[in-house]
Parts: C-alpha cells; sequence; structure tokens
C-alpha cells in the first residue's frame, strides 16, 4: 500500500474535498442531470486524506470542471484501511464509483473479472503509451489497459540521521544482521528504533514481504502465489527473521493501538523525531510533515537490507503506485479526467507539490528532493520488482497475508503458523 501521496492505506468517514460537495456511499457511478442543468457528475473516491495532497487534489478537480463547464466532480476521500474495506463490499454489491484508486494487480483482476471495471485500451492509447512503462505495468491484464497510473515508488527505510549519530551508527545497514545491530544501539542509547501503526496491519506485511524476497527470492513469491503454496522453508525464515526483530522490541509504546497518520501514530512518531525509523513508501517524508512536524535535512532513505544466505537481491524491490480505474460504462468525461490527471501539467504539479514520483518523463524536471531522487535512483536501478502483496494477490489471500503477519508482530502467531495460514486461504481460493 501504498500514499501514496499516497499513504497507502480504514473506513473511519468519508470527507468530502475543501469546497467540494459530499456525495452519498450509499450508491455509486455519476450521472446526467440531462433535463435541466445537462450537466454530468462524476463520483471520484481516492486515498489522498494527507495534506498538501488533499488540497492540491481538490484543487485539480475545480481545475477540470472549470475546463469543462458541463461535468461536476464529486469527491469521496478515504483512509486507505477503510477505502479497501469499502471497496470490497462495492465490488460484492457490483457497483464501484465512476472513478476510483486502484493499486492494480490482482484486486483490479478481480474486478475485471466480474465484469465492473472499463477497458481503457483504445480509449486512452493516444495519450497513455508515453507514461512511464514500470508505472503502467500493475494495470495491465491481458495486454488490456485497466488502469491509469499517477504514481510509482518503493518500500524503504525512512530514517533520522541525527538519532542514528547518537546512537553512534555511522553508516545506514546494508545487511539483515546490522540492521538488528542498529536496532540494539538505538535501544541501548534509550531511542525507540522503529514506529509501526500495529492497528493497520498492511505496515507490518512490509516486512514479512521484503524478508521473504530477501530469503525466498523474488520467483518465489510469484511461483507461491500460482502454486497457492507459501509453505517453503524461505517463506518460514522471513517469519524467523521478523521474529528476531520483533524479540527487540523495537517499536514504539502502544504501537499495537497506533495508526498510521494520526497525531499519534507511525508517520508522526517519526515525524517529531520520536522514532528512529519507519518502513514506508516513498510517500512518507510528506504524511511525517503533515502527521507531525518533519524533521528536514535530518531525514534520509536506504533500502531493505539484504539477508545473508538469502537467495533475493538487495537491488530487488518492493512497491507500487497508485493509478486510477474506471466502473464498467463510465461517462466520456471521466476518461477525459484522467487524460487530464495524467498530462505533463498535472504531473508535474504533484511532483512539486505531493512528492510523488513522475510517470511522465517531462515531469522529472520538478523533482528536487534527494531522498526522493534516491527512491527514484534506486527505482531505475532495480533488478526485480514485487507489487505490495495485498494488491498482488487476490484480495482474500493479501488480506490473510497481512492479518498473519500483524498475528507474528503481536505474538499469536508463529513463523510457521503465518505461511500455514497463507497457504491455507490461498488454496480456499483455487
Amino acid at each position: 500500500m501504498g500514499d501514496p501521496a499516497f499513504s497507502r492505506r480504514g473506513f473511519l468517514g468519508a470527507s468530502a474535498a475543501a469546497g467540494l460537495g459530499m456525495t452519498a456511499l450509499s450508491g455509486c457511478g455519476g450521472d446526467s442531470d440531462g433535463g435541466s442543468s445537462g450537466t454530468t457528475t462524476i463520483e471520484w473516491w481516492n486515498i489522498s486524506t494527507t495534506q498538501p495532497a488533499k488540497d492540491v487534489w481538490a484543487a485539480l478537480a475545480k481545475k477540470f470542471e472549470s475546463q469543462n463547464p458541463g461535468v461536476k466532480i464529486k469527491i469521496v476521500q478515504l483512509e486507505n484501511d477503510a477505502y479497501k474495506s469499502k471497496m470490497t463490499a462495492q465490488t460484492a454489491s457490483g457497483k464501484l464509483p465512476d472513478i476510483f484508486h486502484t493499486w492494480g494487480g490482482g484486486v483490479l483482476k478481480q474486478q475485471v473479472d466480474a465484469g465492473l471495471v472499463e477497458d481503457l485500451t483504445e480509449r486512452t492509447k493516444p495519450w497513455s503509451d508515453g507514461l512511464l512503462p514500470v508505472a503502467k505495468a500493475p494495470y495491465l491484464l491481458d495486454e488490456k489497459v485497466y488502469g491509469i497510473p499517477f504514481d510509482i515508488g518503493m518500500i524503504g527505510f525512512w530514517y533520522n540521521k541525527a538519532l542514528f549519530k547518537k546512537a553512534g551508527i555511522a553508516a545506514p545497514p546494508a545487511t539483515w544482521s546490522a540492521f538488528l545491530d542498529a536496532v540494539r544501539k538505538l535501544k541501548a542509547a534509550k531511542i525507540t528504533p522503529l514506529a509501526l501503526a500495529g492497528k493497520e496491519s498492511w505496515t507490518g506485511m512490509y516486512y514479512w514481504a521484503y524478508l521473504a524476497m530477501r530469503t525466498a527470492g523474488l520467483d518465489a513469491l510469484q511461483k507461491a502465489d500460482a502454486d497457492k503454496d507459501f509453505s517453503g522453508d524461505g517463506f518460514v525464515q522471513a517469519g524467523q527473521h521478523l521474529q528476531e526483530l520483533v524479540d527487540l522490541q523495537p517499536f514504539q509504546k502502544g504501537f499495537l493501538g497506533a495508526a498510521y497518520s494520526s497525531p499519534t501514530g507511525q508517520a508522526a512518531a517519526v515525524g517529531n523525531a520520536k522514532a528512529a525509523m519507519e518502513l514506508m513508501g516513498q510517500w512518507a517524508p510528506t504524511v511525517e510533515a503533515d502527521a507531525g512536524k518533519g524533521i528536514g535535512a535530518d531525514l534520509g532513505f536506504f533500502p531493505f537490507p539484504a539477508v545473508e544466505g538469502g537467495k533475493g537481491a538487495i537491488t530487488e524491490v518492493f512497491g507500487g503506485g497508485g493509478g486510477h480505474a474506471l466502473r464498467k460504462g463510465a461517462p466520456q468525461a471521466a476518461v477525459d479526467f484522467l487524460k487530464f490527471f495524467a498530462s505533463q501539467a498535472t504531473d508535474l504539479e504533484l511532483v512539486t507539490r505531493t512528492g510523488v514520483l513522475p510517470i511522465v518523463p517531462g515531469a522529472e524536471s520538478g523533482l528536487k528532493d534527494p531522498n526522493l531522487t534516491a527512491v527514484q535512483t534506486q527505482l531505475k536501478a532495480a533488478t526485480g520488482f514485487q507489487l505490495y502483496l495485498d494488491q498482488a494477490y487476490a484480495p482474500a489471500v493479501g488480506q490473510q497475508v497481512n492479518d498473519s503477519v500483524a498475528g507474528l508482530i503481536a505474538g499469536s502467531k508463529s513463523p510457521k503458523q503465518v505461511t500455514e495460514a497463507i497457504t491455507k486461504t490461498a488454496k480456499e481460493e483455487q
């Protein structure tokens, strides 16, 4: 997950963007007044609930309306976990919004297989061919386009350089054993090593997913999904490595009840220098500054460490981006909005004002932040890429990964029980 922008990631309530009308959640899909006004109303669901993205996106909707007088954009903004829950229910009901946030992968495929998503292949070809290929990949199913990206990135460790220096850590760790040593040094210096939003299970999944990539290898993750079998030694070892970390008690006090982007949550802990690190996506700096104060030049980034003896490489990355899909039968105005949102002018504004990585080549000129530049550099040099597991796999399997890993972190599941639970769910999905 995810915001992206974008905190990837509870239906704590739907809020309308500033200056835009609130839309009811009981029904989806835009409509045309047809009679007197002739206005086409487009319903747009997204997860940009933090600043500055929330206001930037609202302003972009207004700008599109001004350029298209007969169109009204109604925004529904949901926090990550809430959005996933709500969209699961909407998919089951067969009613999706005109425009909706998607991470692609297995979740989008389920919606496509149910006949709920518009095929955008021909309707977007004149302008979507020029978008960054790696950014488009999660939305391509059977060589057809079902979503348009607005962001791409990777998960890694965001850390406080000043707190590392105080703990005597000279450089970011490149191996798992060195990472555990860094955690011990931080604890010895009475510094909370890691912030975690234990209330939101996707945040812990990142650790297990990366450790599985490093121990079993990237191909093993894809093969396990195809074979419906996650019981291999590499996956058990991933849980054992995570257990090593959990046993060090590295997380902030009360982490099991902490949310991600709340004023007392994971991002705020790092943004207020109350914790030295968080494992999060390229959106982390903006959320840290929104939920907390932000730590400015003290913030740094490093990739997830290599695991000694593992089959994976440190150059293989885990992540994804955000995109938009349309409900089946969405009006042409919704396609026009996707084109507007994927334009160089809009992408440049998103890059310069919200901290996303560019998906339109011409927008790279707006990338000034050294940490985001570092993320982009590592992403471009990646030798392998794995989409978020809770999006890459079928929804039930992805949720089981999240829940089982959360159980391991909370102490209610063993590493082997994690793999058994995921395998059981995967086989039931056949």
